[in-house]
């Protein structure tokens, strides 16, 4: 018995070892709170210039309402590019369509030389102007393969309705300098993520108002 107890110990002393030799534990990984003030934003996304068929494009004005485009300084001092965009788009006789949220209307467009023309349709919903609406079913009875998406705000109507229209395989063209929100955070994660999203980003442009070609 002795014998055995010896060997017991010998052999746990030989295992106690080399647990303590083992390298120690790496701390719990932080989160990305605990990272917050260390990030470094990425390099900004390539803005290239389009040239796009008006007979399969719609321009989507999202959201241009006085609650909230009209609070908002960045989108205000974006208005006279959207106009002249919107102005480029008529005239080639691409598809326009609205949106709206909550009870706005046409007579809520914080300048009313955005408002829409009779023949304009229009949808209503929030960040996704697809979700609840005929979105999807309009473009397609148009024909429509492209999707020029410009509005407030961001990270949300921009977004969501950029995202949606790229999953749902339309290309799509986002003009940065018609694209707003209460902050310029939004508006770079969310220039980032339709440029860079997963599956979606494949199907997204960045550009510039005055590089978009009808």
């Amino acid at each position: 018995m002795v014998k055995i107890g010896r060997a017991f110990m010998a052999t746990l002393l030989t295992m106690l070892a080399l647990i303590l030799a083992l390298p120690a534990a790496p701390a719990r990984a932080q989160t990305i709170i605990d990272d917050w003030a260390s990030v470094k934003a990425p390099p900004p996304p390539e803005l290239k210039p389009v040239t796009v068929d008006p007979k399969t494009t719609v321009l989507l004005m999202l959201d241009f309402m006085k609650p909230n485009c009209g609070q908002r300084p960045r989108c205000v001092a974006s208005v006279p590019l959207v106009r002249k965009l919107l102005g480029e788009a008529r005239a080639a006789k691409a598809t326009v369509i609205y949106s709206f949220f909550g009870k706005n209307t046409a007579a809520d467009i914080v300048d009313p030389a955005l408002a829409p023309k009779p023949d304009e349709g229009s949808v209503t919903s929030f960040a996704d102007k697809f979700l609840n609406t005929d979105l999807d079913k309009m473009l397609k009875d148009k024909g429509i393969t492209t999707v020029i998406v410009i509005g407030t705000a961001a990270n949300g109507a921009v977004l969501y309705t950029g995202s949606g229209a790229a999953l749902r395989g339309y290309n799509v063209i986002v003009p940065v300098d018609g694209v707003s929100s209460a902050d310029t955070y939004t508006e770079q994660f969310s220039a980032w993520q339709l440029a860079n999203g997963p599956t979606f980003g494949q199907k997204v442009t960045l550009t510039r108002i005055d590089t978009i070609k009808f």
